[in-house]
């Protein structure tokens, strides 16, 4: 990893020399993913922003690669549980247009989207999101490291649908004794998320000391490859192993291990999105002094994130009336031009309405917004018109 980082860093200097300023944000996705992967979220968010500086430089058209620096920073900001930043910079790539993506935008914007309608509980949506990740998919000399379907077995152990992603499993030919590899290591850590997810039938223990096992192969070739990103999730998979397992002590031990790589970087959804089996051993953590201001922040996401009403988890700010209003016509047939004229007002005035809809409720569409709404209960009423 760090050898691909000083190789990259090496290139952009001489792009910069010569002025190839679009190639730049080309290079700047690869150093914060080889960031991100090492678990240095600061310095992968750094990446994306000083990409972005470099635009204003660039007179003419807007530079292609400028959307994918702010799908890159959402993904940040949502593994950091800021759902409402990552949202908005979702809705600044889709207003850029794709045409100022590199070749992959397409396909990553909509792995980022599924990431917060996961994030928010939303699992059908981010299913969604996935499948059409899947179809847009173009390969490059970016490896593959986060292929979709593994992403998509994923949201499929959440939901329960473990038979799905036993499918999956077996049609990728995982086994807990394959050769490890970093290209299949996310592939790897999610068959051994599916092992811990197996607690019924008589085979339920045997499953989880496999994940165990392979847990324990995955994380000595991480740690060896300096990919602390995976690190932390391997431990919070394996102290949810010792849990399961019933031997509390190393359960604590371990996710204290994960705490104190991740509180530095901010990390929230890889604790929160484990749900009501954290909250014990995070309380135990809490009790123990470890880093008690960090973990209760995490208790904090995982009980929004499990407990709360749908309400509570993804209106980040109450909608005005004038939204409102907005929202229920976009549940219509309507276009934007006949909304703006249902409602007497400017197509500029609505496209605000319409933005801040979308960042209240942490979505980047229109049939994500009525979704969510739904969701929420939100029955706004036909008001008057008005100015």
């Amino acid at each position: 990893m760090e050898a691909g980082h000083r190789a990259y860093s090496a290139c952009v200097d001489g792009l910069r020399r010569a002025g190839f300023i679009a190639d730049i944000l080309g290079c700047s996705i690869a150093l914060a993913d080889i960031r991100i992967t090492q678990g240095r979220l600061g310095e992968a968010m750094r990446t994306y922003d000083q990409a972005l500086q470099l635009v204003p430089e660039h007179a003419g058209p807007v530079l292609r690669g400028t959307a994918d620096m702010h799908v890159g920073i959402s993904e940040i900001y949502c593994e950091r549980n800021d759902l409402h930043a990552a949202a908005q910079h979702l809705l600044t790539s889709q207003e850029l247009g794709e045409h100022t993506g590199l070749s992959q935008h397409r396909y990553r914007q909509r792995v980022a989207m599924a990431w917060v309608a996961q994030a928010e509980g939303n699992l059908a949506g981010a299913l969604e999101l996935l499948n059409d990740a899947e179809r847009l998919y173009v390969s490059d000399f970016f490896p593959n490291v986060r292929p979709v379907p593994a992403l998509r077995a994923r949201v499929w152990i959440r939901q329960g649908r473990i038979g799905e992603a036993l499918g999956w499993a077996r049609e990728q030919g995982l086994s807990t004794d394959d050769d490890l590899c970093y290209l299949h290591e996310f592939e790897h850590i999610t068959l051994a998320r599916l092992l811990l997810t197996r607690h019924d039938g008589q085979s339920a223990e045997r499953s989880v000391h496999d994940a165990s096992r392979l847990l324990e192969r995955l994380l000595l070739a991480a740690e060896l490859g300096g990919r602390t990103g995976h690190v932390i999730e391997m431990l919070v998979l394996r102290a949810l192993a010792h849990q399961t397992l019933g031997t509390p002590s190393a359960a604590l031990a371990t996710l204290e291990r994960a705490v104190i790589l991740a509180e530095p970087e901010g990390y929230v959804r890889v604790f929160a999105d484990e749900g009501p089996p954290m909250v014990s051993l995070l309380r135990a953590a809490a009790k123990q002094g470890i880093r008690p201001d960090y973990v209760r922040g995490l208790l904090a996401a995982v009980s929004t994130t499990e407990h709360g009403s749908p309400r509570e988890q993804a209106l980040i700010e109450p909608l005005s009336e004038r939204e409102l209003d907005v929202l229920r016509l976009l549940a219509t047939d309507l276009d934007g031009p006949a909304i703006a004229r249902e409602l007497m007002v400017s197509l500029n005035t609505l496209r605000t309405h319409t933005k801040n809809i979308y960042a209240k409720l942490a979505v980047t569409s229109r049939r994500a917004a009525v979704h969510r709404a739904a969701d929420l209960d939100l029955e706004p009423k036909a008001r008057s018109r008005q100015p």
